[in-house]
């Protein structure tokens, strides 16, 4: 330290004066760098986030409301037949559907992508299918064979 000492009083009073804005510059460009711009980084992610998470939100509430608004419906008679149909639209056209009468069907299906089925399942909910029973088992290749009882809503 002495050496330190000893080097700076043989600087003029001019040099010493450009050392400790030197110093200060050099302080503040650091400080900048460790410290403001990570946090600055952080926060625009935080606010991403938000936004994302904001976004995702509002998608659900909007499914809610659209189900929600659904489940009045009643669905159109005979039930087998708009399950059968609605299934090959949604790309199950293997779904073995039987008429249990005008309201009511079972549905089977062998393998399915689990969130794309129950997806559906959920769709037909809002179109005015009850599910009364399902039954999923899951598959090796990540897929679930569904054995279902379906009822129009409002019949009993």
């Amino acid at each position: 330290m002495s050496g330190l000492a000893l080097w700076w009083q043989g600087r003029s009073r001019r040099e010493q004066l450009l050392l400790g804005v030197m110093g200060a510059l050099l302080a503040g460009v650091l400080i900048w760098l460790l410290i403001a711009r990570p946090l600055s980084a952080a926060l625009d992610a935080a606010r991403a986030r938000e936004a994302a998470a904001a976004e995702a939100l509002g998608a659900a509430r909007a499914r809610a409301d659209v189900r929600r608004t659904g489940l009045g419906e009643t669905a159109p008679l005979p039930l087998a037949a708009y399950v059968a149909r609605s299934a090959a639209d949604a790309g199950y056209p293997n779904a073995r559907v039987t008429a249990s009468g005008p309201a009511r069907a079972t549905l089977s299906i062998e393998a399915a992508r689990p969130q794309a089925l129950f997806g559906w399942i959920a769709d037909l909910e809002t179109h005015g299918v009850a599910v009364e029973t399902l039954r999923a088992t899951a598959g090796a290749d990540h897929t679930v064979a569904v054995a279902a009882s379906l009822r129009a809503r409002g019949s009993r």
